[in-house]
């Protein structure tokens, strides 16, 4: 058992020494979950709550836990990419000893590993149910917690959308019936259909995926809006202001908002949308996945995204896209020898190529152009938008 430290100079040279040992190395993600198991296969995880998720920070605090599960006799494999193991009463006890100098300051936002760690010897034996995991590299994750702890990191904006590795994270997690913030495995309700039933505690099953949705789990800036929650999928990230309207909209994980934006539309996986842009009405913003041949999308700042309208290449800043046009890497789009030296003054960091059709690929990331479909040829045509996109502030 590690002795209690007294002092905040003893806790800092304990931290040194743990950090020095031969072998050890520094987390770029760590922290303990609480693990919701199948009801029918105790050894299957269907899903991990993180309080608080340390991603490349509170370094002293991911040596005192290898130290105290090493305490514990459980010995942390730092040549991994990823290391995860179910803790202990000895190593609540352990970390509780090591983060002594800390136990009465931590309160609020202060220290809240070390409020963690008071929190469960507080409850005295903690059973099985939680679970501590360190990444050491950003690999594709092999265990639930590692998905979770990464699906963490880009809802809470510890780490920018598109910057994870999250390579077979379907194949990882398992497909779940969600009963409000509680996972059931699908073959328990299978296997007890006719008692729940006819005991009536059959549950109201809300949907059957292998992401919870993103409210289970993060609490939302105070001028942030989701009015319905099957709308936003844990991995998200909802910039401050960002309202998401109830119907056609919907943002999958690893994509979302960088700021105030208005969502009336879809925000398909790995595209992002600048601050001060609105997605109109079932707008579609493709994924990598959904026909932009792996290239993700990024919407600038203040653009607006017309309803029913269907985007798959990147736009700049203060962009028009009209309601119910497709736009896409390999569309025509005709500009007028006018219009084209209006664009190129406001993108002067490229050359356009004199000439009046672009494939909309050529025009990609451009600032301040309006995209329209001509009523009278069918023919797309772009040209020098000069409308200003500008959300309302009290919605915002």
């Amino acid at each position: 058992m590690l002795s209690p430290i007294n002092s905040t100079d003893e806790f800092k040279t304990f931290v040194e020494d743990v950090r020095s040992k031969k072998g050890y190395r520094d987390p770029i993600g760590f922290g303990i979950a609480r693990v919701d198991r199948g009801q029918k296969n105790r050894d299957k995880i269907l899903q991990a709550s993180f309080p608080l998720i340390n991603w490349n920070e509170n370094l002293g605090s991911a040596a005192v836990f290898m130290e105290a599960l090493a305490h514990s006799r459980v010995e942390v494999d730092c040549s991994s990419s990823e290391f995860v193991a179910t803790i202990s009463d000895d190593f609540v006890k352990n970390a509780m000893n090591a983060f002594a100098p800390y136990i009465d300051e931590a309160t609020g936002d202060a220290h809240k590993n070390v409020q963690i760690i008071k929190t469960l010897f507080t409850k005295g034996k903690i059973g099985a149910d939680y679970r501590i995991v360190f990444l050491f590299e950003d690999d594709a994750p092999q265990s639930v917690e590692a998905v979770y702890l990464k699906l963490y990191a880009l809802s809470t904006g510890k780490a920018p959308l598109r910057s994870l590795n999250l390579g077979g994270a379907f194949g990882v997690l398992s497909n779940v019936a969600w009963v409000g913030n509680k996972p059931y495995e699908l073959d328990y309700l299978r296997d007890n259909e006719i008692t729940l039933k006819l005991d009536g505690t059959y549950p109201l099953v809300d949907s059957v995926d292998k992401f919870p949705r993103y409210l289970q789990h993060i609490i939302p800036a105070d001028n942030t809006r989701v009015l319905e929650a099957s709308r936003v999928r844990m991995g998200a990230h909802l910039a401050a202001g960002t309202t998401v309207m109830p119907g056609a909209s919907y943002i999958n994980f690893n994509a979302g908002t960088l700021g105030p934006v208005m969502v009336e539309g879809r925000i398909s996986s790995s595209a992002v949308v600048g601050s001060g842009s609105d997605v109109g009405g079932g707008a579609s913003i493709l994924g990598v996945l959904s026909g932009t041949d792996g290239n993700p999308v990024s919407i600038g700042e203040n653009t607006l995204l017309g309803a029913n309208s269907v985007t798959g290449i990147p736009l700049g800043d203060g962009c028009i896209v009209d309601a119910g046009i497709t736009l896409l890497a390999g569309t025509k789009v005709r500009i007028s020898s006018n219009e084209l030296v209006k664009i190129q003054e406001a993108n002067t960091q490229i050359k356009l190529e004199e000439k009046e059709l672009f494939k909309g690929s050529e025009l990609q990331g451009l600032h301040g152009i309006h995209f329209r479909q001509s009523s009278t040829t069918g023919e797309m045509q772009a040209m020098r938008s000069t409308r200003e996109v500008k959300l309302n502030s009290e919605l915002h």
